[in-house]
């Protein structure tokens, strides 16, 4: 113990006399208050979600949509080449951006001329919604779609903004979107994981597995990886030398035996999501070949999702699972175009018009029959369409005559279809050149908190106790774009 004197005379800090305190009657007081706030109880039913956590909850408010399918264009999709045309780029084509907007990170590369968009922009529907001509499928559907065109995140390097995407955050270790879904509602398929996350063939995204993890949260809230191609689950069928029966007595001894572990440990999450796991699989032995069988489709189905043709058929195949998927109740779904690094992806540093035009034709007729499959089985209405990068690229060429554009983090397009969003509308701008978001900006956790809102969960008190404090998807930023719901 420290010395008594002028600042300490006890002889202890403040906070060694708060935690001494703790524990006499002073700590009776403090627990009676905390009991009375709801402070234990909000734990208890912390332990209890951990002995079923996939069972389906009930929404915090009335959810537009039940499920959510996100698109993701790794690599990041140039916004003024696909839904933000920029007449002013023609105008001014071969001058630099002026000088009050050269505050950009380059991230080292070359800074060239303002640049046209490499295709025709032309109006889509009854609204007129402009759509490039890299996505004349999609154009098709432009009254079902909300365009964001006034996007920004906080991060120009495709890992750190890749995983604020995904989690809210340029941090690795925080859960990611669909794991806050499926921990806030379960999932209404205990058979099926809630969360499924399909990669391109050619990789996954750089920052790999922190994008779809479950973070500081049990990992049975993270994303299941489905292969892109052949089985989506290696080993789903189990030893043929051990029947169903067997299997089941197995689970059933190893279930006892860690319940009994558990018991004398209360609050082993990482335990109770292992026995889960372990059940899960189980179920999923059953339930997973038949949500992925696609000889149960027809031939007029699979042609008008581009199965079985090139370039169509992985994206496709991957579209009408998701839609599989929806049907069987799964909450969250996750489809990645591209892989690997640069032109494998979206990331069209070297020629805007032949990456653009390679993974266009790859995803354009899928998302389209993913739309109006949704629409055609009454399933849009209660499921969320979401479909971007991590961020957009620049109105100027990546140096001089270059066909390709870098990274641009300062304002980019999603958009949102279904789920009792409006169609046929634009919502936000970005400046004449497509260059800085500057009405109605929607910071990624805008768009997080606002697809948590559409599923009936509040970005603000659904939260998670974790090293003394209650956090959040958004943190302490994002607001409802409240003008984009019907």
């Amino acid at each position: 113990m420290r010395q008594p004197n002028r600042l300490f005379p006890c002889g202890l800090t403040r906070r060694e006399l708060v935690w001494q305190m703790g524990g006499g009657f002073a700590g009776l007081a403090l627990a009676d208050l905390l009991a009375r706030d709801g402070f234990y109880a909000g734990q208890l039913r912390a332990e209890e979600k951990a002995t079923q956590p996939l069972a389906a909850k009930p929404p915090q408010s009335a959810a537009r949509a039940k499920s959510c399918i996100f698109l993701m264009m790794n690599g990041a999709p140039s916004q003024v080449d696909t839904f933000d045309p920029k007449p002013e780029l023609e105008k001014y084509a071969g001058k630099q951006l002026p000088a009050d907007k050269k505050f950009i990170n380059s991230g080292g590369r070359q800074m060239g001329f303002l640049t046209p968009a490499f295709r025709k922009f032309r109006p889509g529907g009854e609204s007129g919604l402009m759509v490039s001509d890299y996505l004349p499928r999609i154009r098709e559907h432009a009254d079902k779609l909300c365009v964001l065109n006034s996007c920004y995140t906080d991060s120009h390097a495709h890992g750190s903004a890749l995983v604020a995407m995904n989690t809210g955050k340029p941090l690795i270790g925080r859960p990611s979107l669909g794991s806050w879904a499926v921990y806030g509602l379960g999932t209404q398929n205990e058979s099926l994981p809630g969360y499924v996350v399909i990669l391109d063939k050619r990789g996954g995204p750089i920052s790999g597995q922190p994008n779809w993890s479950s973070g500081f949260m049990p990992a049975t809230y993270a994303g299941t990886l489905f292969r892109p191609t052949g089985d989506p689950i290696l080993d789903l069928q189990g030893p043929a030398y051990l029947s169903r029966t067997e299997q089941r007595a197995q689970l059933d001894l190893l279930a006892k035996l860690n319940a009994e572990h558990l018991e004398q440990r209360p609050g082993g999450h990482e335990l109770a999501a292992r026995i889960e796991s372990y059940e899960l699989a189980y179920r999923m032995q059953a339930a997973t070949p038949d949500a992925v069988d696609l000889s149960q489709e027809s031939t007029e189905t699979l042609t008008m999702y581009g199965v079985g043709s090139s370039p169509t058929d992985e994206y496709g195949r991957n579209c009408l699972i998701a839609r599989r998927l929806v049907e069987r109740g799964v909450r969250f779904i996750q489809l990645y175009s591209g892989g690997g690094h640069l032109e494998e992806t979206w990331d069209a540093h070297e020629s805007i018009e032949k990456n653009h035009g390679r993974h266009g034709l790859e995803i354009d007729q899928p998302v389209a029959a993913l739309l109006t499959d949704l629409a055609q089985r009454g399933l849009l209405d209660e499921t969320l369409v979401v479909w971007g990068g991590e961020f957009g690229r620049m109105p100027f060429s990546e140096g001089q005559g270059a066909p390709g554009r870098n990274h641009n983090p300062y304002g980019f397009s999603m958009w949102l279809a279904g789920g009792g969003v409006k169609g046929g509308m634009t919502y936000g701008a970005t400046d004449e050149f497509g260059f800085e978001a500057v009405s109605d900006k929607v910071h990624v956790s805008d768009l997080h908190a606002t697809i948590l809102h559409i599923m009936g969960l509040d970005h603000e008190t659904l939260s998670y106790f974790h090293q003394g404090r209650d956090e959040t998807l958004t943190d302490v930023r994002g607001r409802i774009v409240s003008n984009i719901l019907a």
